[in-house]
């Protein structure tokens, strides 16, 4: 099988040299991947495409990884043939194509490069002929056909398109820099995430825990599941600062109508001390302008003063439905539907046109050796150690036999029909629905949650504990 790899239209007007960086970064990017998840795939790479070639077994997996890696605008999938002459191409096409066109109307769409004595036109119109001369097709189109015929003849090779795919586009992961993004794991902040990955830059993510173990495990998830998805090329980190006692002297400190433009500034100065030490310029927010009394355009001017960082915010002028559809896209919807939330700080009648006098009272009424005692406790992990992280650090006990209990498959639907769980006392609920089925079980049931990587499950038995279900835990296949 073999892929044939379009670049960013973006990528291909830069100069020489910066195309020629950047496809070089796509291409060890693919490989790292390749080598994780496969084996045997090659990779080549020109001034224009690249192509891989793998086994029909590998292509699903191959495809997947191809549709969530930055910087590749589409994915041709070809089946590839030795000609060198218009019969050869045509005898080849017929037998390909030939079911496809039964009862239909046609048009043959060819690109040759290289030393021929024929041109892209004399391939079409001789394929065409030869396909219509079958009898079976209802004619040719040549602008609005049920069935196009894709080729590619390169030297004394045919590449016959089978599909073509949409890719995420965007720059290569790597070569736009790196940035921390403050991540709470809900619609929002994950999107922007994505959004960064997407252009190129290397994103780590920093966690502002205001209270709760099972809202930290959410967000560890979340941010795992998008590096898996589109940035696994990269080691990124995830940073969790411990922020009750930083909500604690708020309230001390500050006056109710300021308490969340203040909790704002100290997370970004926080982020932004977090960020010195790891060598990055700019931070990543998921704010939108007139989302909440925070960020309306004056407070977000406020807020950004307290740090001399680059601030991005990605989602700044888009509707709150379109940045739900997006996290629909790339699948972070249900996790944010059941992420559980601490809110530390809420505003009474919250300031929407703060003042920098204002401001400047209320931090310097705020102790800051608790802040900067806040970053000294941070914890930074390697974000690909997460699974390992949640499991050493296990809140909900974990049982590896089933016996006694009934078993919750909590994955997507879609992953429980690709790999059903061997077990027959079971239920699949999955874990966006769980929180609000889970009352209506059985009380004097024990059940254990299952998942994939054992990071879902861990969370929701922990919530569930935490609303005062004591028959929950987890389970885990030797």
């Amino acid at each position: 099988m073999k892929f044939i790899i379009k670049i960013f239209p973006e990528v291909m007007v830069k100069g020489d040299s910066v195309k020629k960086k950047m496809i070089r970064q796509l291409y060890f990017n693919l490989k790292t991947l390749f080598e994780r998840n496969t084996q045997g795939v090659e990779i080549k790479r020109f001034w224009d495409k690249l192509e891989v070639y793998c086994t029909s077994e590998q292509s699903d997996s191959i495809r997947r990884i191809l549709l969530q890696t930055p910087g590749i605008e589409q994915v041709l999938a070809v089946a590839q043939f030795p000609a060198k002459t218009l019969v050869e191409i045509a005898d080849i096409v017929v037998e390909q194509a030939a079911s496809q066109i039964e009862g239909k109307r046609f048009v043959v769409r060819a690109k040759r490069t290289g030393t021929h004595e024929f041109t892209s036109n004399e391939i079409e119109r001789y394929v065409g002929g030869r396909l219509f001369s079958l009898g079976t097709s209802a004619g040719v189109d040549l602008k609005q056909p049920d069935v196009k015929i894709e080729l590619e003849v390169h030297q004394d090779q045919l590449n016959l398109i089978q599909a073509r795919y949409p890719g995420l586009g965007g720059f290569p992961m790597g070569s736009q820099g790196e940035v921390l993004s403050l991540v709470s794991g809900g619609f929002d902040s994950t999107v922007a995430s994505y959004l960064m990955m997407r252009r190129g830059l290397k994103t780590h993510y920093i966690f502002f825990n205001l209270g709760g173990a099972a809202h930290e495990i959410g967000v560890k998830q979340v941010a795992y599941y998008l590096w898996e998805q589109f940035g696994a090329s990269h080691r990124v980190s995830f940073v969790s600062v411990p922020f009750e006692p930083v909500v604690a002297e708020i309230f001390r400190t500050s006056h109710e109508t300021y308490m969340g433009v203040v909790l704002k500034r100290l997370m970004l100065k926080a982020a932004e001390k977090i960020a010195d030490q790891m060598g990055i310029d700019a931070l990543v927010m998921g704010d939108a302008v007139g989302q909440v009394s925070s960020q309306t355009l004056r407070n977000m001017a406020m807020i950004d003063r307290v740090t001399d960082k680059l601030v991005l915010r990605p989602l700044s002028v888009m509707h709150k439905q379109d940045i739900m559809n997006l996290a629909d896209q790339i699948g972070t919807r249900e996790f944010a539907e059941s992420m559980p939330e601490y809110c530390g700080v809420i505003s009474q009648n919250p300031v929407i046109n703060s003042s920098a006098k204002r401001i400047e009272l209320e931090t310097n009424r705020f102790d800051h050796a608790v802040l900067d005692q806040a970053v000294a406790d941070a914890q930074v992990i390697s974000v690909d150690q997460v699974i390992e992280n949640i499991n050493a650090a296990e809140a909900v006990e974990v049982c590896h036999d089933v016996e006694g209990s009934v078993v919750i498959d909590i994955r997507k639907p879609q992953i429980v029909e690709r790999m059903p769980l061997a077990i027959e006392n079971k239920l699949v609920i999955p874990f966006y629905e769980l929180n609000q089925k889970f009352k209506n079980l059985d009380e004097n049931k024990q059940y254990l949650l299952y998942c994939q990587k054992g990071v879902m499950s861990q969370l929701h038995a922990q919530y569930l504990k935490d609303q005062g279900f004591d028959n929950v835990r987890v389970y885990r296949p030797h």
